[in-house]
């Protein structure tokens, strides 16, 4: 206890993990809801990009909704499908939403030579500090890379008062593992490409920004996401190397830590993750820790053929938060 037994069940047809993963990115993308866009100004120099979905405040004092602060996944943005579906989906039930690009995301570079990592939960703790100034009920969702960043702040240290509920969706807790069946799973070669042409060519412009500071010749050998985090990341962020970066980023050992409702609802198919990321004894002995493991769903999937094709984790969400973040 709290194991939770999931709902999902999707036709036999949605069932195999990497067709549930792909096929979101074949769909059109919902419409944008955005009612704002705003840059939060960090003290280190750099900056912050936050996309807002409010709804009108009839009295004009502060608002009594709550707010679900949505972060993303590894090279994604507050334009992705799955923040901009779930965006809509809250604001459809009276939730106003707070998206935010991490630092090199959403197609602007940052100022400084660090960029945003797996475990980067010091920048959501800025996030959740400038709209706990006006919100007093807040919720936290988030995706994959965005998932771990959200269990770990959650865990590593009291949140902030404001913060009643976390949520992660196909959520690599144990980097290391996660890292592991990128590079080594022949499935997975695709998702492999698509990472490192992005994260490599970020790389290389800092590299022609802070000429010294990477070594351009050996980004032109990486292939691995192994390597690409122990030669780029992990010296950018003050890590000693690729497994230090692993150990001290992942939310896994924080997990018991957390005192509020949360939930981490990991596909058991999902071509992304393996066995440490799905923390059954974690769950067992922590109150306020939920691990739901639904058969089917892949990474950030979780298709369904009712109208609209909406996700079934959008609905997750919602439920989830009703029972337990009083919303």
């Amino acid at each position: 206890m709290p194991l939770v037994s999931s709902t999902y069940c999707p036709p036999r047809l949605l069932r195999h993990g990497h067709l549930a993963t792909v096929l979101p990115s074949l769909l059109p993308a919902p419409p944008e809801a955005w009612t704002r866009h705003q840059r939060l100004e960090l003290a280190d120099g750099d900056f912050l990009d936050l996309a807002w979905l409010e709804h009108p405040n009839s009295t004009g004092k502060e608002p009594l909704r709550p707010l679900a602060i949505l972060s993303h996944g590894l090279e994604g943005s507050v334009q992705a499908t799955y923040i901009r579906g779930m965006a809509r989906t809250l604001g459809s039930q009276g939730w106003d939403v707070l998206a935010w690009n991490y630092r090199s995301c959403g197609g602007l570079p940052n100022r400084l030579l660090r960029s945003y990592h797996s475990g980067e939960s010091g920048d959501l703790r800025l996030v959740i500090n400038h709209a706990a100034l006006t919100y007093h009920r807040i919720a936290l969702i988030g995706f994959s890379l965005g998932g771990n960043i959200t269990l770990k702040y959650a865990g590593e240290t009291p949140p902030h008062p404001a913060v009643q509920a976390a949520i992660a969706i196909s959520a690599p807790v144990d980097l290391a593992s996660s890292a592991s069946v990128l590079d080594q799973r022949r499935g997975n070669r695709l998702y492999l490409h698509r990472f490192l042409k992005t994260l490599l060519a970020k790389a290389a412009a800092k590299a022609r920004q802070f000429p010294g500071s990477i070594d351009s010749a050996r980004l032109a050998k990486i292939r691995t996401i192994r390597d690409f985090y122990e030669h780029v990341t992990a010296p950018l962020h003050g890590f000693a190397g690729a497994e230090d970066y692993w150990s001290r980023a992942s939310s896994l050992p924080h997990l018991t830590n957390i005192r509020v409702p949360a939930l981490l609802l990991n596909a058991l198919n999902d071509p992304l993750l393996d066995t440490p990321s799905f923390p059954t004894a974690a769950a067992l002995e922590t109150i306020g820790f939920h691990l739901e493991t639904p058969a089917h769903g892949g990474h950030v999937g979780f298709p369904d053929f009712r109208p609209g094709w909406q996700p079934w984790h959008e609905r997750r969400v919602l439920e989830f938060l009703k029972n337990f973040a009083g919303a």
